[in-house]
């Protein structure tokens, strides 16, 4: 008798749209020297506690969630992914703004200025 085993792919914590994969190319296109790819990170800060920050990356940390996008390496810090699981991440502009959009299922309240959220 044979057991066979199958894995599958364990989905991305975070589903980057179309728009925010072609953000990501154009960040790498311009990224400074030595830079592998680009990171989301929630770092304590703002009225809320944690806020959403997105950075070069010169290296991979272990813990790190690694995403190959057409355009270069997303990386979710590891610290991180339990706040973000099933997170959208999109990438907005109009006349006035420009930037990131997170729609996060996690997120039980937000500040008023929109810069941070609590969990």
């Amino acid at each position: 008798m044979s057991t066979a085993t199958t894995t599958r792919a364990r989905p991305a914590a975070v589903v980057l749209t179309p728009s925010a994969e072609a953000r990501i190319a154009r960040l790498m296109a311009q990224a400074p020297e030595g830079a592998i790819g680009v990171k989301l990170s929630t770092p304590r800060r703002g009225c809320s506690g944690l806020a959403y920050s997105v950075d070069y990356v010169t290296e991979e940390a272990r813990f790190d969630e690694k995403i190959e996008t057409p355009g270069g390496v997303f990386y979710i810090d590891g610290a991180s992914v339990l706040y973000l699981v099933g997170s959208t991440m999109d990438w907005v502009e109009d006349d006035f703004t420009a930037g990131f959009v997170f729609n996060n299922p996690n997120a039980k309240g937000a500040c008023g200025c929109g810069e941070s959220f609590t969990i």
